[in-house]
C-alpha cells in the first residue's frame, strides 16, 4: 500500500506529518488526514495501517487499484467524517459495519465491483449529507433505512441494478435533497414520489421503470430534469399549467423515449437559460415546429421523431450556441434553412420530406463537423470534395447535381481499343439478357393469371371446405367443426362496437385459404385479411391444444391485448372458434427479418410487402413503402433494428408485471411495420398453449437455443434464454450469415454463434463483419456490437447482461460514420 509506518509513529512522528497527502493535527501528533487519490495504490489495505489511525477524519484513497479493505478498517468510524474509496476495484458487498461510522458526512464508493444489497444499517449515518455508491452491482431495493438519513443533499445510486420502488415517504423525510440520481437501474415510480422534495435542483431517473404523467416532477427549483428511457404518459402541455414551476430556471431537460402524447410546450420562450432540450421518441401529435428563437443559450437540441410537421423556421438561425440539432424521423419539409451555427459540430436532418439544395455555407461547415446526416430526403447538392463514403452514409437518396467542371471525378479517361470492345460486349450481353428477361416475363405473367383463374373456379367449388390444414377434429376440419359461424364473435379490442364475427374472418382469408397464408410458425399458421372496416390483420390460428378453458384463454387474450410497446407488435382482437384460438395483429407491411436477412435476395423485390423501393408520403398515416432491402445494406438501419428488437424484450421482461418471457427469440419473431420500425411478435402465447408447448420450446428453434436448455430434465426457460436468442438475432444482423448451415470461412464450427465467439476471442472479429455494411459505419463500433452478441451468448445465463442493459450498450454505439 505504501503505507508501512506502525500507528504509534503515524500518530507521534512529526516526520510523517511531513508526508505528501498527510494532515496532522495542530499539535503535529495525530494524523487527521489522509489523501492518496491517484497514487497507483494496488491490492487489498493492510492491517495495522490506516484501520489505525484514531483521530483520522477525512480519508480519500480515490482513483488506485484498491481491490479490499483491511478488517481494522471498520474501526475508524469514530472520529471520520470524509470517505472516498471510488474509482478502485473493491470487490464484495458492503458488510453491516459500515453503521459504525456515525458522524460520517460524506461517504463516495462509486465505480467499484460491489454488490448486494446496499445494508440497511445505511440508517445510522444520522450525519450523512453525500451518497454516493454510482456505477457498482447493487441490486434490490433501496433501503427504507435511507430516510433516516434526513441531512443528506446529494444521493447518486446511478448505474447500479436496483428495482422496486422508491421508499415511502421519501420526499418528505428528504427535505434538504438537492440532487438525486437514479438512472440506470430498474427502479419503479411515478412523478408524485418527488413531488414534495422542495429544496432539488438536480433530478436524473432516466432508463427506469417510471410511468404515469410528469406534472409531479416540474418541481420549482430543479435546473436540471432527465427522465428519459421511462414509460411516462400522458400530454406534456399540462406541465405549463404548473404555474409553481420556474422556467427560468431550466438549464437542463430530457423527456426522450417515453409515451409522451399531445402536442408539445408550445412555448419555451421563458426558460432563456435552457442549454440542453431533448424530446425525442415520443408519441407527440403532429405539430409544427416549437417556438424557440429566443433560446441563444441552447447548445443541444434533440427533436427526432417528435411528429414536427410544416418547414423549418427560419428563425432557428438565430440559435448561435447550438452546437447538435437533430430534427430527423420527422415529416419536415420545405427547403433547409440557412444555418450558420458557428459551434454546430452534429446535424442530422435524415428522413424528413426536405427538397430542394442544401444550403452552400452550410455545406462548406460540413467537413470541420463530427457528424452530419441528410439521408432519405429529396434534396439535392454540390459537394465534390467529400468521400465516397460520405455520400453512401451521409447523402443516401440525394442528387449530386455539380456541373462536371466542379466535379473531376466525373471524367472518364478515353477508352482504349481494348477497353472499347469490352463495353460493346457488355452491351450486347446486356440487351441478350434483357430480351430473354422480357420473354420470359411475358410467358410468366400469362401463366400467372391462368393459375388465377383456376383458383377462383375452385374456391367457388369448395366453398364449404376449409384451408390447407388438416387440422383433424375427429373425422373432419377444424373449420368445418364451427357451428353457425355468424354467431361466433370476434373481438377488437380497439373498435368494440364493430359486429364482427367468424364468418368475416371466414371472408377475409378465404376460407383460411393457402393464397392468403403468410408463414407457418411453431404456434400456428398465420393468414392475411381484410376485416370489415378496411382493418388490415394477421390472422394467427393456435393449433395446438390448451388445458385452459375458453374463458381463461380469453383472459389471457385480453391482457396481451393492453400491452403496448411501440416495438412490440399489436395483438388486435381475438376469436375462440370451436376448440381453436385465433390471435388477431396488426398487419405488418414489411414482412420479418428472417425473410429480409436470409431468405430474399437483397435487390429483389416480391410483390407482397417490398412494393417499392423509395420514400412515399401519404397523407393520412406518414412514411410508407420504404425499400427495407436497400436500407438493409446500411449499419445504420440493422442497429435500429437491434436497438427496437431489444426495446422490446426490455420493456417486457422490466416493465411487464409479473415479466413476460417471450421462449422463442428468433429472426423471424421480429418484423417490419409500414415505417420499417422493428417489431417483436408472438409474445406471451405459450401460457395459451399450457404445458404441453412449453417441452417442445424448449428443443428451441435450431440455432437460437440457448446451451442450458439443452438438457430439459435441468434447465429452464428465464429472461437470460430470450438474452441469448436476441444475442443471435445481433450476430446475424452484422454477418448477415443464417445460424445453420452457412457457409463460415476457415473455421469447422456448424453453427453462427460458434463461428462468430471463436473469432471474438482470437481477436478477429472483424472477420465477421458482412461485406454488404462494411464501410457504411465505423468498423470499431461494429465489432462493439459483435462483442455485445458475445456477450449475449455466453454459455452461462448468468455471465449474460439483462435486455435493459443491452439496451443502454446499443445506444452507447454510433450507427453513423461521416467523413
Amino acid at each position: 500500500m505504501g503505507v508501512s509506518a506502525t500507528s504509534s509513529n503515524m500518530n507521534n512522528s512529526a516526520s510523517v506529518c511531513l508526508w505528501e497527502g498527510v494532515f496532522c493535527d495542530a499539535k503535529q501528533q495525530s494524523v487527521i488526514g489522509l489523501v492518496a487519490s491517484g497514487m497507483g495504490l494496488s491490492g487489498v489495505i493492510p492491517e495495522t495501517t490506516v484501520g489505525k489511525l484514531s483521530m483520522l477524519r477525512t480519508l480519500d484513497l480515490s482513483n488506485n487499484k484498491i481491490t479490499g479493505l483491511s478488517s481494522d478498517f471498520w474501526s475508524l468510524g469514530t472520529s471520520l467524517k470524509y470517505l472516498n474509496l471510488s474509482c478502485n476495484q473493491i470487490s464484495g458487498s458492503v458488510p453491516s459495519n459500515i453503521g459504525n461510522f456515525g458522524v460520517l458526512e460524506r461517504l463516495d464508493l462509486s465505480f467499484n465491483n460491489l454488490y448486494g444489497d446496499i445494508p440497511a444499517s445505511i440508517s445510522s449515518l444520522l450525519s450523512l449529507q453525500h451518497l454516493g455508491l454510482r456505477g457498482n452491482g447493487f441490486a434490490g431495493n433501496i433501503p427504507d433505512g435511507i430516510l433516516n438519513c434526513q441531512n443528506l443533499v446529494s444521493i447518486d445510486l446511478s448505474l447500479n441494478q436496483l428495482n422496486g420502488t422508491v421508499p415511502d415517504g421519501f420526499g418528505a423525510a428528504l427535505s434538504k435533497l438537492k440532487s438525486l440520481d437514479l438512472a440506470g437501474n430498474e427502479i419503479r415510480g411515478r412523478s408524485s414520489d418527488f413531488s414534495v422534495l422542495k429544496s432539488m435542483t438536480y433530478l436524473n431517473i432516466s432508463n427506469n421503470l417510471f410511468q404515469g404523467p410528469l406534472t409531479g416532477v416540474f418541481l420549482e427549483p430543479l435546473e436540471v430534469i432527465d427522465l428519459s428511457r421511462n414509460q411516462f404518459q400522458g400530454h406534456i402541455s399540462q406541465v405549463h399549467f404548473n404555474s409553481s414551476f420556474s422556467w427560468s430556471r431550466l438549464v437542463y431537460l430530457d423527456v426522450s423515449e417515453n409515451q409522451i402524447s399531445g402536442r408539445m410546450f408550445h412555448d419555451l420562450n421563458d426558460a432563456q437559460i435552457l442549454k440542453h432540450l431533448n424530446l425525442a421518441h415520443n408519441r407527440f401529435s403532429r405539430q409544427e415546429f416549437l417556438q424557440l428563437h429566443k433560446l441563444s443559450n441552447l447548445e443541444y437540441l434533440n427533436m427526432s421523431k417528435t411528429g414536427l410537421i410544416g418547414k423549418i423556421p427560419t428563425e432557428i438561425s438565430q440559435l448561435s450556441s447550438l452546437s447538435t440539432l437533430d430534427l430527423s424521423e420527422n415529416h419536415l419539409s420545405g427547403r433547409i434553412p440557412q444555418l450558420g451555427f458557428k459551434n454546430l459540430v452534429v446535424l442530422d436532418l435524415s428522413l424528413n420530406n426536405l427538397t430542394g439544395a442544401i444550403p452552400l455555407p452550410l455545406l462548406e461547415r460540413l467537413p470541420h463537423m463530427k457528424k452530419f446526416n441528410f439521408s432519405y430526403n429529396n434534396l439535392t447538392f454540390c459537394a465534390s470534395e467529400f468521400s465516397p463514403k460520405a455520400f453512401q452514409t451521409s447523402f443516401v437518396g440525394a442528387v449530386d447535381d455539380c456541373p462536371i467542371a466542379a466535379n473531376p471525378g466525373l471524367f472518364r479517361k478515353k477508352a482504349t481499343k481494348h477497353e472499347g470492345f469490352k463495353l460493346a460486349l457488355a452491351i450486347t450481353l446486356s440487351l441478350i439478357c434483357f430480351l430473354v428477361g422480357l420473354v420470359c416475363l411475358v410467358f410468366g405473367c400469362r401463366r400467372k393469371t391462368r393459375r388465377w383463374v383456376v383458383k377462383q373456379v375452385s374456391y367457388k367449388e369448395e366453398t364449404s371446405i376449409s384451408g390447407p390444414f388438416s387440422f383433424q377434429t375427429d373425422s373432419t376440419t377444424w373449420v368445418a367443426d364451427v357451428k353457425l359461424a355468424t354467431s361466433v364473435p370476434v373481438v377488437i379490442f380497439e373498435k368494440p362496437l364493430l359486429n364482427i364475427t367468424f364468418a368475416d374472418l371466414l371472408s377475409a382469408t378465404s376460407h383460411f385459404d393457402r393464397g392468403t397464408l403468410l408463414a407457418e410458425g411453431r404456434f400456428g399458421p398465420v393468414y392475411r385479411g381484410f376485416l370489415p372496416g378496411g382493418i388490415h390483420v394477421a390472422v394467427k390460428v393456435l393449433v395446438r391444444g390448451s388445458t385452459m378453458t375458453d374463458d381463461e384463454a380469453a383472459r389471457e387474450l385480453e391482457y396481451l391485448g393492453h400491452i403496448k410497446h411501440p416495438n412490440l407488435v399489436p395483438l388486435t382482437g381475438y376469436c375462440i372458434a370451436g376448440y381453436q384460438r385465433i390471435a388477431i395483429y396488426e398487419y405488418m407491411e414489411n414482412g420479418n427479418l428472417q425473410n429480409l436477412l436470409h431468405d430474399l435476395p437483397l435487390g429483389i423485390q416480391t410483390t407482397e410487402d417490398w412494393s417499392n423501393d423509395t420514400w412515399e408520403e401519404d397523407k393520412n398515416v406518414g412514411t410508407q413503402h420504404v425499400g427495407s432491402e436497400g436500407l438493409l445494406t446500411t449499419w445504420r438501419f440493422r442497429h435500429k433494428i437491434a436497438l427496437g428488437a431489444a426495446r422490446a424484450l426490455a420493456f417486457l421482461h422490466h416493465g411487464c408485471c409479473p415479466p413476460i418471457i417471450h421462449r422463442d427469440v428468433k429472426a423471424s419473431s421480429v418484423y417490419l411495420d409500414s415505417t420499417l420500425e422493428p417489431r417483436l411478435s408472438d409474445f406471451g402465447l405459450a401460457k395459451i398453449f399450457g404445458s404441453g408447448i412449453e417441452e417442445e420450446i424448449t428443443r428451441g428453434s435450431p440455432g437460437y437455443m440457448p446451451p442450458e436448455l439443452s438438457e430439459p430434465q435441468t434447465g429452464s426457460l428465464t429472461p437470460k434464454s430470450d438474452v441469448y436468442g436476441f444475442g443471435v438475432i445481433l450476430l446475424e444482423l452484422i454477418t448477415g450469415k443464417k445460424t445453420v448451415g452457412d457457409e463460415y470461412p476457415d473455421e469447422k464450427e456448424s453453427d453462427l454463434v460458434g463461428w462468430v465467439r471463436g473469432l471474438v476471442r482470437k481477436k478477429q472479429s472483424s472477420r465477421a463483419i458482412d461485406p454488404k455494411i462494411r464501410g457504411s459505419g465505423p468498423e470499431n463500433h461494429l465489432e462493439e456490437a459483435l462483442r455485445i452478441g458475445y456477450l449475449c451468448t455466453a454459455d452461462l445465463p448468468t455471465k449474460r447482461p439483462t435486455m435493459q442493459q443491452i439496451v443502454g450498450l446499443l445506444k452507447d454505439i454510433e450507427p453513423v460514420v461521416n467523413a
